[in-house]
């Protein structure tokens, strides 16, 4: 699935993989000046949190549907939620293209499976790791994918719930909340889990909608529509976008300071 380099697009064939040290006179070298090879670490249309929190029956995974382009709220449609197959679902943060480019090569795997028909499936654990080994390969060259991903799914008929960051970094938990959710959200979902492990698809449900509500709320770069994956031992769901009810009545009553 990795095997031909960053890219499956025969014009990224000489890439960063397979071509170091690049030099000005190659011809995919687009970005070079002054021969220097100039790395993206300034993602153009980004997403913001993505939550997931494991309940009785399966896992959930809560995200909204902006594409912020800087501090602008530029496309109002980019779901970024996945199906991978019917036990796993995936969730991701931060620069969208790196997901698109991401996602493909996971749903190009899926199909190579499925051709193959040998009764075998990828499995939530294997899709985490994978994505670990992914995203630190090319954390070490210099080219990092900018992308926090969080995976659910049901392996062996238990709740899984992982996280993978754009180093590599990664692990398990019943909570995960990405990017400012990590600040906001993560301690109201942690305490729910906490207090109550076997809490129910719709009381899960609901703790979602009160988190994202707070995040719109308090995180300039959220949406009040976004779209929810849950995946239980009777399959996978994938929400279209639902929209969060919110009161700004309380904007009437915040007066500027002045001098």
């Amino acid at each position: 699935m990795y095997s031909q380099g960053s890219c499956s697009s025969s014009i990224f064939v000489k890439d960063v993989d397979n071509m170091l040290p690049f030099n000005d006179n190659s011809s995919w070298n687009f970005t070079a000046q002054d021969g220097v090879f100039k790395r993206t670490t300034h993602p153009i249309i980004t997403g913001t949190s993505v939550l997931g929190i494991v309940f009785d029956k399966g896992v959930m995974i809560c995200a909204d549907t902006l594409g912020s382009f800087g501090s602008m709220a530029r496309f109002l449609n980019c779901p970024r939620v996945m199906k991978v197959n019917d036990q796993i679902i995936l969730g991701a943060g931060g620069d969208f293209a790196d997901f698109q480019y991401m996602s493909a090569i996971i749903e190009q795997q899926i199909i190579d499976e499925e051709c193959l028909n040998d009764g075998f499936n990828l499995k939530p654990r294997s899709l985490h790791c994978w994505l670990t080994r992914a995203m630190y390969n090319r954390r070490s060259k210099l080219d990092p994918l900018w992308n926090v991903y969080v995976v659910g799914g049901i392996q062996d008929g238990k709740p899984f719930l992982g996280l993978v960051d754009k180093i590599g970094t990664a692990f398990e938990a019943p909570s995960i909340a990405t990017g400012y959710g990590s600040y906001l959200a993560q301690p109201l979902l942690r305490t729910k889990v906490e207090s109550d492990p076997d809490l129910s698809q719709s009381e899960a449900l609901n703790l979602m909608k009160h988190c994202l509500r707070i995040l719109y709320y308090r995180d300039a770069r959220s949406f009040p529509k976004f779209t929810v994956g849950i995946v239980t031992s009777a399959g996978v769901s994938i929400s279209d976008p639902i929209e969060i009810d919110s009161d700004w009545t309380v904007a009437s009553l915040v007066h500027s300071k002045r001098s």
